[in-house]
């Protein structure tokens, strides 16, 4: 069986939001898959192993990202390097706590993370977990994401975990028919799929979630469990089918990583062997807390998480 190790793959940038003194902004660094594995890492015990794999440039922020990875506890081994490129950029704008992003990403070394087959072997080998996201796929061309997909497949064939949250974000694609066809295509090499129902609704016309999980399911998922921003949470596949329609809601201050949060928790919880519906519960707490607070990276909510367990 492959080692407790899981690789979180995709891109990490520098992070602008605001701070709660009015007209001033704090620097950091996240990006969807980096979120999930920096709360992976708060949650598990110190025999998980946690990495991530990007591809960042040479220059000074790009150092300041390999270095937070290090002081987080993330493993940067396999985080290359490109001469050509640097790390991208984001900044988040809030309105009645829901969120929206600036981005200056074009020239994103992560954009070259898939060009070497090799490294992505040797990234992959031995790992219990491999992590990605919709914008881990969307960033690529189209070539880097096929050899991203055959990577995870032949990992996924030597005992590797494929877990995929679609994240769709149709302005990072060419177009929502190349977005649709490449999303479900990861769907037929995952073991668990974390799809959010307005998405699914809006670019795939699911009507419910019942039917995305149906739907991802018949492209070949393991197991799908539907986030619905605080309303019930339908699961299914080969771990059991259900509904949880008790979770308690919260008003949120900044929905920024509040998906990315719940898959950590959700993953913790499963690693440690929660059954299904107590992991959805431990990620439903941790996105209730991260929503508190401003910014992707919440400290506090990991905290108050444990003060509550």
């Amino acid at each position: 069986m492959p080692a407790q190790k899981i690789l979180s793959i995709g891109e990490a940038m520098v992070e602008l939001s605001q701070a709660d003194t009015e007209g001033l902004w704090q620097v950091g660094i996240a990006g969807d898959t980096l979120n999930t594995a920096w709360y992976l890492r708060r949650l598990l015990p110190k025999d998980w192993h946690v990495g991530y794999f990007t591809r960042v440039g040479s220059g000074e922020f790009s150092q300041k990202m390999v270095d937070f990875l290090t002081a987080e506890g993330i493993d940067a081994t396999h985080v290359g390097r490109d001469s050509r490129r640097e790390i991208g950029l984001y900044a988040i704008s809030l309105k009645d706590g829901e969120r929206s992003f600036s981005y200056w990403r074009d020239n994103s070394a992560a954009k070259g993370l898939a060009d070497d087959p090799t490294v992505l072997a040797e990234a992959l080998a031995d790992v219990r977990i491999a992590y990605l996201s919709g914008i881990t796929l969307a960033i690529l061309p189209d070539e880097a994401r096929t050899a991203l997909l055959q990577a995870l497949r032949e990992a996924r064939a030597k005992g590797t975990k494929i877990v995929f949250d679609p994240n769709l974000r149709p302005k990072l694609w060419p177009d929502t028919t190349t977005m649709c066809d490449r999303i479900e295509a990861a769907a037929t090499i995952s073991d668990l799929i974390l799809p959010s129902f307005d998405d699914e609704r809006e670019y795939f016309g699911d009507s419910d979630p019942k039917a995305t999980v149906s739907r991802y399911l018949k492209r070949g998922a393991g197991q799908v469990i539907v986030k619905a921003g605080g309303d019930a949470i339908r699961f299914g596949g080969s771990e059991g089918e259900g509904v949880l329609d008790d979770l308690e809601r919260e008003t949120p201050v900044d929905t920024t990583s509040a998906g990315d949060s719940f898959n950590a928790g959700y993953l913790a919880a499963k690693l440690q062997d929660a059954d299904i519906k107590a992991a959805i519960r431990a990620g439903h707490a941790l996105s209730r807390q991260v929503i508190r607070h401003r910014g992707a990276l919440v400290r506090e909510a990991v905290e108050a998480v444990r003060a509550e367990s």
